[in-house]
C-alpha cells in the first residue's frame, strides 16, 4: 500500500508539472497553430490579408450637364442651375459699369461662363447680365470685372464712374461732377458715365487726386 501510495503521489506530482506548462505538452521541435492575421494587418509577404473597403469617389466631384442659360431671367436661370446640381453661383454687369445684382428678377442672363455641357458640379458658373429694359452687348464687358490701375492713369472715358472708384486705389482721392448744365449730384455712380478726366489717361500715379465729370448713361457728352 505504502508503494502504491508512493506511485500516485509522483504520478500527481508529473501531471501538475505538465498542466503548469505554457507549452503544454508539446516537445522539442513540435509546431504550434498561430493565429490568423487580423483584417488589413500586412501579411509576412507585406501584403494585407484583408483589403479595406474603397469610400468611393467624394459627392463634389460628380458631373452634371449645365443648360443654357442665355435669354432666361436671373433668377430663374440660378434656380435652374441650383436644381441642375450647381451650388456656386455668381453674376456680374455685362455692360461693365460694375452694378450689383441685387434684385436678379429685374436682370436677364446674356453670357455664361462655362458654356453649356457637362461639368464638375463644384464648377463656378458666372452669367453676365444686364436689366430687363437693356439690350445684352455685342461682348460682355464686365467678365473680369474692373482692371486695377498700375502705375499710370487708365482711360475711363465711356466708363462708369463707379468703374473709377473701383480701378484706383482705394486710397486715392476722387471727385466726380456733372458735366451738363444742370450741376445733378452723382448719387448711384454706375448710372453716370465718364466724359472727361484729370490727370489725362497716361499720366502717373503719384497719389494726386482724381477728378471725372460725367453725364447719366444714355445722354450725350458736352
Amino acid at each position: 500500500m505504502r508503494r502504491t501510495a508512493i506511485a500516485l503521489f509522483a504520478a500527481a506530482t508529473v501531471l501538475g508539472l505538465a498542466a503548469c506548462d505554457p507549452k503544454g505538452s508539446a516537445g522539442p521541435g513540435a509546431s504550434t497553430a498561430a493565429a490568423p492575421p487580423a483584417a488589413g494587418t500586412p501579411s509576412a509577404a507585406g501584403t494585407p490579408s484583408q483589403t479595406a473597403p474603397s469610400s468611393g469617389a467624394p459627392a463634389g466631384a460628380r458631373t452634371v450637364t449645365l443648360p443654357n442659360f442665355v435669354g432666361m431671367g436671373l433668377q430663374s436661370a440660378q434656380d435652374a442651375a441650383q436644381s441642375a446640381g450647381f451650388s456656386v453661383l455668381t453674376s456680374h454687369d455685362a455692360l461693365g459699369r460694375d452694378r450689383n445684382q441685387i434684385s436678379d428678377r429685374n436682370w436677364k442672363v446674356c453670357t455664361q461662363n462655362p458654356a453649356p455641357g457637362d461639368h464638375p458640379a463644384t464648377t463656378k458658373i458666372d452669367m453676365g447680365a444686364v436689366k430687363l429694359d437693356e439690350s445684352c452687348p455685342s461682348q460682355d464687358q464686365g467678365a473680369n470685372g474692373p482692371v486695377k490701375a498700375g502705375s499710370t492713369m487708365p482711360d475711363f472715358k465711356g466708363k462708369a464712374v463707379s468703374v473709377v472708384r473701383d480701378s484706383l486705389p482705394g486710397n486715392t482721392s476722387i471727385s466726380a461732377k456733372d458735366a451738363g448744365p444742370k450741376d445733378r449730384a452723382i448719387l448711384v455712380q454706375s448710372n453716370w458715365q465718364v466724359c472727361s478726366q484729370e490727370p489725362a489717361p497716361g499720366t502717373a500715379l503719384t497719389g494726386q487726386p482724381v477728378s471725372v465729370k460725367a453725364v447719366k448713361f444714355g445722354e450725350n457728352c458736352p
